[in-house]
């Protein structure tokens, strides 16, 4: 592994490393804080029952989450042991079912196998007091078939009858990835778009509208969680076959938008829409949620990762950010659906290091999927890419459990995992934690950002303008590939306002002097001789 990634932070300046460590605070305050309190955080997708088993019952549970948390984030800013992220996202905590819990028959009780409702309150208090905030995943488009309002519906009874979408004959048709939606019982059909075990909701009918509403009011204001992911957005309401995005389901986000805020005016929404960026950015525009998954990005990082050029992120990385009001989304890698980083990029973890440093280098808010920061495998069924965390060494458990696990560890566990790399300042585990840093460190999506075209394809960069007259602008520059980068230059046309006195911040010890275009940006720049392989450099320039 190439020495220059070990060197991240030894060459920081040291002034400015004191001046940056001094001025940090947590995240979270009890006051409630700002109500886009989310524009600087960096998100951590748990899966509860994979996290850290605290009892031995091989199952992942809130106790377990909360005896980690000093891994996550210790609360204290001086220290440099922890991950650093400052916000989670569990995966559904309802009572339900399956091992996934997206198929909920209780939406105001938790899963009894990660514990009680006053352990969930234990962790909410527990990661307040590190500066850490929790959203809780929200399968609001279709209940669980054993639900009891599914049960009263399926039975015709009332208020239930028409609570879910039912047809006395079978319409037939198929759902957008050609599946069934369709489903019989009883002599009628009930549509459920992602299967027969979650049957769709009925939410042009205003009790059930309403009952929704009571159910965020619950968490909200009775536990005190921080907002919600919004599972399967896009499928809110059907208009018969127009069974995606469709006007009704923006307008009803729009109102369940203005209800949640009406709230708590700090709640996040966070949208899952799979769907192209423009669709996407639609609910954002009209503000029926705070953001949403960026799936085309996430494609794009990994794409460039895995070839070593710049195109496939490059320019798309701007106009995803334009498609969005103020850079409103949300960006990822992978997520529980998806086969993760690792396994894309062929076991590269130098390309895994490039990825990471993509997703934390985003205008977006960041989102990182549990255990891709040390390179956890995992490849579909579901099952296998939300296995165990990989704390440790021991093969059978990888220290996530004291018994028998739910489900088996991947069979690198005993090489791949938390302890391993902890004192490795060249790990995956490493490159996270002074992404997460440094992202915070520099403000980094919090200005304005232009693109900086390289006369070299492995290179990506860009500068951006922080906020404030005198704010100094970070030009970012990134080797995405595994080869030395000679005697490559930099143009842009952005107006960096007289801003041309360069001073290294990452691995810039020597920095040509910058000379501005009439136009105030900068052309064919040179500011380093060469890019050591997947070598990141950012340089601070003021006026």
């Amino acid at each position: 592994m190439s020495m220059h990634r070990g060197r991240f932070w030894t060459r920081i300046s040291a002034s400015l490393l004191l001046v940056l460590v001094v001025g940090l605070s947590p995240a979270y305050s009890q006051d409630g804080g700002s109500a886009e309190w989310w524009r600087s955080a960096v998100f951590y997708e748990v899966f509860v029952r994979s996290f850290y088993d605290s009892n031995g019952d091989g199952v992942g549970d809130f106790d377990g989450i909360t005896a980690q948390l000093d891994y996550l984030n210790d609360g204290d800013p001086a220290t440099t042991s922890d991950l650093g992220v400052t916000a989670l996202w569990l995966m559904p905590i309802m009572q339900s079912w399956s091992y996934h819990g997206y198929d909920v028959i209780d939406y105001y009780s938790v899963d009894p196998e990660y514990g009680t409702m006053s352990d969930f309150r234990a962790l909410l208090a527990a990661a307040h007091d590190r500066g850490i905030r929790i959203i809780i995943d929200l399968p609001f488009n279709h209940t669980g078939v054993d639900h009891p309002w599914f049960r009263a519906s399926a039975a015709g009874d009332t208020p239930f009858s028409d609570w879910y979408l039912w047809r006395d004959q079978d319409p037939a048709w198929r759902g957008p990835s050609n599946q069934v939606v369709w489903h019989g019982r009883g002599g009628r059909f009930y549509y459920g778009l992602f299967w027969e075990g979650m049957p769709d909701l009925n939410y042009t009918n205003p009790d059930v509208t309403a009952q929704m509403y009571d159910i965020v009011r619950f968490w909200l204001e009775n536990v005190g969680v921080d907002g919600f992911r919004l599972d399967g957005v896009k499928h809110v309401i059907e208009e018969d076959l127009i069974q995606e995005n469709t006007d009704s389901t923006v307008a009803w986000m729009t109102a369940f938008y203005d209800y949640v805020k009406s709230v708590d005016p700090n709640a996040l929404l966070v949208g899952e829409i799979w769907s192209s960026t423009y669709d996407v950015a639609e609910y954002v525009a009209a503000d029926a949620i705070d953001i949403a998954f960026e799936f085309d990005l996430a494609g794009a990082m990994l794409q460039s990762a895995d070839t070593g050029r710049s195109g496939a992120v490059a320019g798309l990385a701007q106009r995803v950010a334009d498609a969005y009001p103020a850079a409103r989304f949300g960006a990822f890698l992978t997520n529980h659906d998806q086969n993760r980083v690792i396994d894309q990029l062929g076991g590269s973890v130098a390309e895994a290091q490039v990825a990471a440093r993509l997703l934390l280098l985003s205008q977006g808010v960041p989102f990182i999927y549990y255990g891709e920061e040390i390179g956890m495998r995992g490849s579909k069924p579901d099952e296998r890419i939300r296995t165990p965390m990989q704390w440790s060494a021991d093969a059978a458990t990888g220290g996530f459990t004291s018994g028998t696990s739910w489900e088996a560890l991947q069979r690198d566990a005993a090489e791949v995992n938390v302890a391993a790399q902890t004192g490795d300042a060249g790990s995956l585990l490493s490159t996270y934690r002074d992404m997460i840093r440094l992202r915070e460190q520099i403000g980094l999506g919090s200005g304005t950002r232009f693109r900086v075209r390289a006369n070299a394809r492995e290179v990506f960069s860009f500068v951006e303008i922080g906020a404030g007259e005198d704010a100094a602008a970070n030009l970012v520059i990134l080797n995405l590939s595994g080869e030395a980068v000679e005697g490559f230059t930099l143009t842009t046309a952005a107006d960096l306002g007289g801003r041309a006195t360069a001073q290294g911040v990452v691995n810039a010890d020597t920095i040509a002097a910058l000379t501005l275009t009439d136009s105030g940006g900068f052309e064919d720049y040179q500011p380093v001789a060469s890019l050591a392989p997947y070598e990141l450099v950012v340089i601070s320039l003021s006026r």
